[in-house]
């Protein structure tokens, strides 16, 4: 379902009432005043974050407005049908998925009455240039044994390898993930000095490789885990071991698969917002926050100027410093950070199946290191990438025509800093072709049936994320891991940020928390 709306429309009769109600345009006595009285937030962009932040509030009592300058909710989650095929435009892994049913839960409903998915036992298909075939399954236990089958390594390794990472997530999941690392009540908190006090368990000082080798030993089972790093746009080679906590969302939490795809978790979480009453105004770019005084006081739209008593913008942060708050002095330590990768993507319609293929699958580079030395040092595309395949007809039959498959094709991109992009996705679709028919032993020139293509340059331009980078700034060092844009503003009171471009980073999971810990902020 794809949701159009003109600006400014309202989507429910009580919706209707209540918004006439606080434009002062119905005189219904004390029901008015009660109106009038509530608090108003404005919450700028409509994506997974602006989505959860617009339910936290109107559960909170506000009167929430959101502004999203395009015509559909979801950021960078959305979708598309090209010749009978249906895509989800970013995110393609599920994980946490408690973190969606809670929101439902502030609202007293059921969240399986509106929104369902699946645990899947498998979470990734695993591919080797030397004909290597590894199946990700999500229990440990029976992961430990595929590894032991087809590398022979002791699957004890790869079990005290989960449960270390499994530790990290205990030690600091909930002050790294859940809490604001830039209030002292926070850092002063008892699990924050547990943490200190544990460090050396942790692989703060050490790079995701350096440690993984320590523990791995095997280079495939090293590559296999320090792909984990690009799930926040990341080098293994730089970033911090800390971050081998993500692989503990896969291999313990578990991978899901939510009915209906990807969109569906944008979708009802609209329906949601709408259900208590927050308004929703399409194709209406906010562009300035207004303040007084050190104090928010609300948001000029293209056609419209929102009071507010509260404003949480879901907009990149670089975006929103400098559209919406061109007077206030800039964080230029943090804005200035490096920016994450972005993508490369091909969505495929193919004309036949292919039974060894998975939800998810990983083509690997043979020269992973290199691959990323030109991704953030040299800031190209390498010839031989890492291709991860997505396929969601393999669990949804309707995604794709009978007897076909839609492949949702990415690689790791640079940011765009002005590159040919023509050129190279036109040399990385070439690579890829002949990366998969090597490895699949096919022919995809002759499987194609319909073809679109995502770049950076279209990244930047259809989700305003600055340079086209996924997930706002990179994690390739310790300052950049720990310390991203936090949840609120230091100089305006009333003014926070949620969304995966600040605290506590990019993907669904993190954009859900970063609202969560919005919440946990508003008074």
């Amino acid at each position: 379902m794809v949701f159009w709306f003109l600006r400014g429309q309202i989507f429910s009769i009580n919706k209707m009432f209540s918004h006439r109600l606080s434009l002062g345009t119905i005189n219904f006595g004390s029901i008015e005043t009660l109106e009038v009285l509530k608090q108003k937030a404005v919450v700028i962009g409509a994506g997974i974050g602006g989505l959860a932040m617009a339910i936290r509030l109107a559960v909170k009592g506000f009167e929430v407005s959101v502004l999203e300058a395009t015509s559909q909710v979801g950021g960078k989650n959305k979708s598309f049908i090209n010749n009978g095929f249906r895509f989800d435009t970013g995110p393609s892994l599920f994980t946490m998925p408690h973190l969606v049913d809670e929101l439902f839960t502030l609202v007293g409903k059921d969240s399986s009455g509106y929104f369902k998915y699946k645990r899947l036992s498998v979470s990734c298909e695993y591919f080797f240039e030397d004909g290597t075939q590894i199946t990700g399954y999500s229990s440990p236990k029976t992961f430990a044994k595929e590894i032991h089958n087809k590398l022979e390594v002791n699957g004890r390794l790869v079990q005290d390898y989960l449960d270390y990472s499994q530790n990290i997530k205990r030690l600091t999941g909930e002050i790294f993930l859940e809490k604001s690392l830039h209030k002292t009540k926070t850092i002063l908190s008892k699990k924050a000095l547990n943490a200190i006090l544990n460090l050396d368990k942790l692989d703060v000082f050490t790079t995701m490789n350096k440690a993984n080798e320590k523990r791995l030993k095997h280079p495939k089972l090293v590559q296999i885990f320090n792909r984990f790093a690009t799930y926040n746009g990341s080098s293994p080679y730089k970033a911090p071991g800390i971050l081998n906590i993500i692989s503990s969302l896969e291999h313990g939490d578990g991978v899901f698969f939510p009915e209906g795809g990807m969109v569906n978790i944008s979708e009802r979480l609209f329906e949601l917002a709408l259900e208590i009453g927050v308004a929703f105004y399409m194709d209406e770019p906010a562009k300035e926050i207004i303040t007084d005084n050190g104090k928010v006081c609300g948001v000029k739209s293209k056609f419209h100027h929102y009071k507010a008593d509260l404003v949480v913008s879901n907009m990149d942060i670089f975006g929103t410093y400098k559209n919406l708050l061109p007077k206030l002095q800039k964080p230029r330590k943090i804005l200035n950070q490096e920016r994450s990768s972005s993508a490369l993507v091909f969505y495929w319609g193919i004309n036949k199946t292919f039974p060894q293929l998975d939800l998810h699958n990983i083509f690997f580079s043979q020269d992973y290191q290199e691959e990323f030395h030109y991704l953030f040092d040299k800031q190209q595309v390498f010839s031989d990438p890492t291709v991860y395949v997505n396929i969601t007809a393999k669990y949804s039959s309707k995604d794709a025509p009978q007897g076909m498959e839609n492949w949702f094709v990415m690689v790791n991109a640079p940011n765009n800093k002005g590159q040919n992009w023509e050129q190279i996705q036109y040399e990385t679709k070439k690579n890829i072709i002949r990366k998969l028919n090597r490895m699949l032993g096919t022919n995809l020139d002759d499987c194609i049936k319909s073809e679109r293509i995502w770049n950076p340059v279209g990244i930047e331009k259809d989700t305003f994320s600055y340079m086209g980078s996924i997930y706002g700034t990179s994690s390739n060092s310790k300052m950049s891991a720990f310390f991203r844009h936090p949840n609120f503003s230091n100089k305006i009171n009333g003014l926070y940020f949620c969304g995966g471009s600040v605290h506590p980073g990019g993907g669904i999971p993190l954009a859900l928390l970063s609202a969560k810990i919005v919440d946990s902020l508003v008074p």
